[in-house]
């Protein structure tokens, strides 16, 4: 590999436009296939398999209504209440929207309120109603009543008259006349048993009318609290029903809704929007990213005290960024993307690409003016610390790769693009960065550094290894602060951002803030639940059943109401709204999932079976993907330390060195883990970081962070402790060693890692809730891994450990491959002039 990257290098180096002009050309490319096929990048996450995507699939076929996404719209007034003239345009404005391309419906918050007024009267006038004909059948019994009194009192007559003409021998002569009384009598008692009939199967109609009121004033109070205008009337709530559901709703649809809210004037109002709606990508580069940039390209000029040299490591990153992003998001119309995939590809691609520029752009000014001519220069160094690069990038490429063992298929993409963005850093920098070098000559160095090409004028300090005590310090700080700093990491739990963790200056967060307030925080991420009864209910029946159903999804603690909203033609599928007290990421939520899950299976009358109840919805979806997402974090740990120690045995011949280097990433690791926890969860220090509404951990980063900071501190391992090891390996003690190894990488290291924690740091503020934690935890993992463990820890134990830290069994040795990352081999044919070693940075 050495060998090929010095042919490479030279070719670079000779042919430098034909090199530049086949990136410009490939970022051309790039940037077409991006334009012509590029597809929807998804706000939302789904996880095939999780209990609310089974929900979403079987809506599919009894509800296809209700599997569209659904967008909120906020009006406010600060003049009090709206005005009849505001509620107009408000509707016509929402009329427009519904006539949009991609928009199913739209629901009028004044219309709905007012069609809940009506329902109530309708319900009142129904009771009123009822009470006058109960008043009229109590009337009309108590006429029967008399009636009876007064026939049974004319029987006794006429069977005493009938009585009395038997005895006295006139009954015959009269016989016609008491049949005829009789007759009439039992006449009479025949109407009143028709009426009393009537009045019966009235009673009988009344109590089912009573029943039926009851059912829905029982659902009516259930859904008392849902509501789209404030009590006040100054905040109004529209929804917009998408044809499509949250992966495929396209940014056109959302800009073209977006483009015409922002068209409507209504005068004294104002409209926001949540995150459904609202574009999500954007504020990708912002002025905390641009600063981030500009802190790398500033530290790019102090280690090389030169401006034009500084330049070939931001060209390249950017070349890289542009070729990578954009080719990866060529695919996005065929394979599900987040909105956060090409952020991370940005980050990767800026802080990567940088860094593995600098470590070619240093070995070849080093060799330079140790008075290597430019093109053996180039190739010289692209076979040496270019093999070093190579090496390192794989190290990224498979810890990004091994997302896609997690089963979880929208982290194995980011996982993918990431590395792809990677693995473009990578061929950019033993290509570009040569070319740019081959065009720059000797103006790689400043004029000062020039005069003094072939004529080293200092004299290397004598080598002192370090005192024993102090090994042992560092050692003890080293463990003890990180240790203290991961504490928090204990109670971390992950979840996804809603609308409170948007920046305060957006429309998601004014929106999501509105709501809160004038409706509750549970507004914001209401569930759907899914109830599948056993048999189809007779028709007529169904408010009874929503009436059952609902009033046992009211019984959990945290339910602040229950609404019905669809049943299936069938009659065998009813869905019902559940709002709860918390927001949809906060812990309460969670565990009214839970529990509203462990309701099922329910009894409900008239059903032979159970019925069973599916609990969905996008904060329900974002519950189950974090916990997903939290079971697969042990598997991948397990994986990365496993990788961790077979690349380090083999790179370093050594079986401590791999342990140890493990052993330092896993506590940089937690300790990152510890300090986003205190940050974002708990709000520490929340106003320099923007953290204005502490809640979970992002859910995917941790895992992300893990992949990430893993092959980043195999890269500084790589730096540091293969100088270490060659030293060593040339006969020096191997406490002399350690010392040497630190001296010589440590300088290039601390750049890297500067421009690194910059590059990320510069994401922190970013205006994108999801992007700030990722930005955050890669930052301070990378400060803690390069600073405490790399460089602190690492050179304690290997101090310590002095010869034993080198021990590998022979016939270990023997099957072991020899990489060469340092490129060695190329070093020994291409031997330096004045006999000056470069060193692997």
């Amino acid at each position: 590999m050495a060998n090929l990257l010095y042919r490479l290098g030279r070719f670079s180096g000779r042919r430098p436009w034909i090199v530049i002009v086949s990136w410009v050309l490939a970022l051309g490319v790039a940037g077409g296939a991006f334009a012509a096929f590029g597809g929807t990048l998804a706000t939302s996450f789904s996880i095939p398999g999780t209990e609310t995507q089974r929900v979403n699939d079987a809506l599919k076929d009894a509800m296809p209504g209700l599997t569209g996404a659904a967008g909120t719209v906020v009006f406010q007034t600060k003049d009090g209440a709206f005005t009849d003239e505001q509620k107009s345009e408000i509707g016509a404005v929402l009329d427009r929207v519904g006539t949009l391309d991609g928009v199913a419906d739209t629901n009028d918050p004044f219309a709905t309120e007012q069609e809940r007024a009506t329902q109530q009267q309708k319900l009142d006038d129904g009771r009123a109603k009822i009470a006058d004909a109960r008043t009229q059948i109590s009337d009309g019994l108590a006429q029967i009543q008399a009636g009876r009194a007064q026939l049974d009192a004319g029987q006794k007559q006429l069977d005493a008259a009938i009585a009395q003409a038997k005895a006295a021998g006139s009954y015959d002569r009269a016989a016609a006349q008491f049949t005829a009384q009789q007759a009439e009598i039992t006449g009479q008692k025949q109407k009143l048993d028709d009426a009393q009939a009537k009045l019966d199967a009235s009673t009988a109609t009344l109590d089912e009318q009573e029943a039926a009121l009851d059912d829905g004033a029982k659902l009516l109070q259930y859904a008392s609290k849902i509501r789209t205008v404030s009590t006040d009337g100054s905040v109004a709530v529209g929804t917009v029903l998408f044809d499509h559901d949250l992966f495929s709703l396209s940014s056109e649809v959302k800009a073209s809704m977006q483009k015409a809210l922002d068209d409507a004037h209504i005068a004294g109002v104002t409209i926001d929007v949540d995150s459904t709606i609202a574009n999500s990508i954007d504020g990708i580069v912002g002025p905390g990213e641009i600063a981030g940039v500009i802190v790398a390209a500033l530290v790019l000029v102090v280690v090389l005290r030169a401006l034009l040299p500084a330049v070939a490591p931001l060209l390249g990153s950017l070349v890289g960024i542009g070729v990578g992003v954009a080719g990866s998001m060529a695919f996005s119309g065929i394979v599900d993307m987040s909105s956060v995939t090409p952020v991370l590809g940005v980050m990767l691609g800026l802080a990567v690409g940088i860094d593995y520029s600098l470590f070619i752009l240093n070995r070849h000014r080093t060799q330079l003016l140790a008075g290597v001519d430019v093109l053996e220069s180039i190739g010289l160094a692209n076979g040496t610390s270019g093999n070093a690069v190579v090496f390192a990038g794989s190290t990224v490429l498979i810890a990004l790769l091994a997302l896609n063992v997690t089963g979880i298929p929208f982290l194995g993409v980011m996982g993918t693009v990431g590395a792809a963005c990677v693995l473009v850093a990578v061929l950019v920098a033993v290509t570009f960065t040569p070319a740019l070098l081959g065009l720059m000559k000797l103006r790689v160095l400043n004029r000062r550094a020039r005069g003094r090409i072939g004529h080293p004028d200092h004299v290397p300090r004598p080598i002192t290894p370090m005192r024993t005590w102090r090994a042992v310090a560092g050692v003890v700080v080293a463990i003890v602060g990180l240790l203290a700093i991961a504490v928090p990491a204990m109670s971390m739990r992950l979840g996804l951002p809603d609308g409170s963790s948007e920046a305060t200056d957006t429309t998601q967060y004014r929106a999501y803030t509105a709501v809160s307030d004038a409706f509750g925080a549970g507004t914001n991420g209401p569930l759907l639940v899914v109830a599948t009864l056993p048999s189809a209910v007779a028709e007529g029946d169904e408010t009874a059943v929503q009436a059952q159903i609902a009033g046992d999804l009211m019984s959990p603690h945290d339910v602040v109401a229950v609404a019905p909203i669809a049943v299936s033609d069938s009659r065998e599928v009813f869905a019902f709204q559940v709002v709860p007290r918390g927001g949809p990421s906060s812990a309460s939520t969670e565990q009214l999932v839970h529990d509203l899950r462990g309701l099922s299976p329910l009894t409900v009358s008239g059903q032979a079976g159970d019925v069973h109840l599916g609990v969905a919805g996008q904060a329900s979806g974002n519950i189950d993907v974090s916990r997903k997402i939290a079971d697969a974090l042990p598997l991948y740990l397990v994986v990365v330390i496993g990788l961790s120690l077979i690349i380090m045995v083999v790179v370093f011949r050594s079986l401590l060195v791999p342990v140890v280097a493990t052993a330092g990433f896993v506590l940089s690791l937690f300790a990152a883990f510890g300090a986003i926890t205190a940050i974002f969860q708990w709000g520490w220090l929340g106003t320099i970081f923007g953290v204005h509404d502490p809640g979970p951990v992002l859910s995917f980063a941790p895992i992300i962070i893990m992949g990430v900071l893993f092959g980043l501190a195999m890269d500084y391992q790589l730096f540091l402790v293969s100088g270490m090891r060659e030293a060593y390996v040339h006969g020096m003690p191997p406490r002399h060693a350690v010392v040497a190894g630190l001296r010589g990488g440590r300088a290039v290291v601390t750049a890297a890692a500067i421009i690194m924690v910059s590059v990320f740091g510069g994401f922190v503020f970013s205006h994108l809730a999801m992007i700030r934690p990722l930005g955050f935890g890669l930052a301070i993992g990378v400060l803690f891994d390069a600073f405490v463990v790399r460089m602190l820890l690492i050179p304690s134990l290997m101090h310590l450990f002095g010869k034993a830290a080198w021990w590998l069994p022979r016939w270990l040795d023997r099957i072991l491959p020899d990489v060469d990352v340092e490129g060695a081999s190329l070093e020994r044919t291409h031997p330096h002039p004045h006999g000056v070693a470069a060193g692997v940075g």
